[in-house]
C-alpha cells in the first residue's frame, strides 16, 4: 500500500516538473517574438519630411559680361613739335577743354606773323589795284584808253582780291595751329599716364601722329553681354504679347552685381541691342547703362547680370542637394502611404536661388519630399517621418 502511494507522488511530481517547463518555454518564446518586434519597429529610419516650397516668384537669366567706358579718346596733337610741358597728373579727373600738353608754339607765332604781314601787302597791293582801275573806268567813257589796258587794270583788281583771301586763309590756318598747340582734353574723364614726356619731339596732324595719353569717360560706364538666339526670341515674344518691356526700345530693366558681391546691388537700362545675330557663335550683343558716380566700376571689369525671364508666377522649389540621378532622368524621394518611400521622376528648371531648384513638372505642391538620409533609403522602404519645415535661406 505504502508503495503504491509513493508511485502516484512521483507522477504527480512529474507532471507538474513537464508542465512547468511548457510554461517556461511558451513565456520565452512569447516575449522573444515580442522582442523581435520591438527591434523591428525601432529599426525603422528616422528621416525628414517637408512639403515643396510653392509661392510667387520671377525667374531670372544670367549673363557674365564685361564693363566698358561709355566714351574713349585717344589723346593725339594736330601739329608737330617740341612737347614743351605736360599739364596734368596721371589718372586724374579732366574736363573737356583742359589743357594736356603745351606745345613749342615759337614757330607757329613766326608763322602767324608771317601770314599777316602776307595780308597786309596783299591789302596794300588792292589799294592799288583798286586806284589804277578807278582812273581807267572813268577814262573809259571818253576812250581814252584801251580796252587791254582796262582788262589788265581790272584783272589786277580781281586777282588782288583773291590775294586777300588767300592771305585770310594763310593766316586763319596759322592761328588754328598755333592753338593746336595746347593740346586739350576733347572729353570729360579719367585720364590715363602721359605716354611722351617733356622734351621729346612728337608727330602730329596725321594717321600716324604720336600718341599721348588716352581719355575714358566712366560715369555712366556700359556694360556688354550676350545673350542667345533662343533667349533674344523669347524677350522679343514677351514684349509682342504685352508681358513685359520692349527689349530694345523700353530699357528694359538689367542688374549687376561684381565679383565680390553676392546680391544684384547694380540697377541699369539695356540701351542697345545689336543687330544681327552672330554666325560663328548664335549670340547677339547687349549693351546696358548705369550710374558710376562714386568711380567704383572700371573699364574692363567682369560682372553678372540679371535679367527677369517671365512674369511672376506661382512655381515649386525644393533644394537641389535632394534631386538624385538615373542615367538622363531626375528624381526625388517621397512618403507614401504607410510610410513607404517612393520616387518621383521630375522635370527641372533653372537655379532660382541660395541651392532651390525650380520643379517644371512631376511634383505637387502637397507631396512628403524626403530631405535627409537618401544615400540610406530605397523604394519600399519603411520610414518613421519627422515633419519639418522647408525655407530658403537669405543670401
Amino acid at each position: 500500500m505504502k508503495k503504491k502511494n509513493t508511485s502516484q507522488k512521483n507522477k504527480v511530481l512529474t507532471y507538474t516538473i513537464i508542465g512547468l517547463f511548457i510554461v517556461i518555454v511558451s513565456s520565452y518564446a512569447f516575449s522573444s517574438s515580442e522582442v523581435k518586434e520591438t527591434e523591428l519597429v525601432s529599426q525603422k529610419l528616422p528621416v525628414k519630411v517637408t512639403t515643396p516650397i510653392y509661392k510667387t516668384i520671377t525667374e531670372w537669366d544670367e549673363y557674365t559680361g564685361r564693363f566698358e567706358a561709355s566714351n574713349k579718346v585717344e589723346v593725339r596733337a594736330r601739329v608737330s613739335g617740341f612737347l614743351e610741358r605736360v599739364n596734368f597728373k596721371a589718372g586724374q579727373i579732366v574736363k573737356k577743354g583742359q589743357t594736356l600738353f603745351i606745345i613749342d608754339d615759337r614757330p607757329f607765332k613766326i608763322a602767324l606773323n608771317k601770314a599777316n604781314a602776307n595780308l597786309a601787302q596783299a591789302k596794300a597791293n588792292l589799294e592799288i589795284a583798286q586806284d589804277n582801275f578807278k582812273r581807267v573806268e572813268d577814262l573809259k567813257e571818253t576812250g581814252a584808253v584801251s580796252i587791254e589796258e582796262f582788262n589788265r587794270r581790272k584783272q589786277a583788281l580781281e586777282y588782288a582780291k583773291a590775294s586777300i583771301q588767300v592771305s585770310e586763309t594763310h593766316v586763319a590756318d596759322a592761328k588754328l595751329n598755333l592753338e593746336f598747340t595746347r593740346v586739350k582734353a576733347p572729353i570729360s574723364g579719367l585720364v590715363s599716364r602721359d605716354r611722351v614726356n617733356e622734351g621729346n619731339l612728337i608727330d602730329g596732324g596725321s594717321s600716324n601722329s604720336t600718341l599721348l595719353t588716352t581719355i575714358v569717360a566712366t560715369n555712366p560706364i556700359h556694360f556688354y553681354f550676350t545673350s542667345s538666339e533662343s533667349d533674344y526670341l523669347r524677350y522679343v515674344r514677351l514684349a509682342n504679347n504685352g508681358e513685359r518691356k520692349a527689349v530694345r526700345t523700353d530699357g528694359l530693366p538689367v542688374h549687376i552685381k561684381l565679383q565680390d558681391e553676392d546680391e544684384f546691388l547694380h540697377e541699369a537700362k539695356i540701351d542697345f541691342v545689336d543687330n544681327q545675330i552672330d554666325n560663328s557663335t548664335g549670340t547677339i550683343e547687349n549693351r546696358a547703362i548705369l550710374p558710376n558716380k562714386d568711380l567704383l566700376l572700371e573699364p574692363g571689369m567682369f560682372g553678372k547680370a540679371r535679367i527677369s525671364e517671365s512674369t511672376a508666377h506661382k512655381a515649386i522649389m525644393i533644394p537641389e542637394d535632394i534631386i538624385g540621378t538615373n542615367q538622363s532622368l531626375r528624381y526625388v524621394y517621397v512618403l507614401g502611404e504607410n510610410n513607404i518611400v517612393t520616387s518621383k521622376n521630375i522635370i527641372l528648371g533653372p537655379l532660382h536661388s541660395n541651392g532651390f531648384r525650380i520643379v517644371r513638372e512631376g511634383l505637387l505642391e502637397t507631396d512628403k519630399l524626403i530631405i535627409n538620409n537618401i544615400q540610406k533609403i530605397r523604394p519600399g522602404t519603411v520610414v518613421t517621418p519627422v515633419e519639418t519645415n522647408l525655407e530658403i535661406p537669405k543670401s
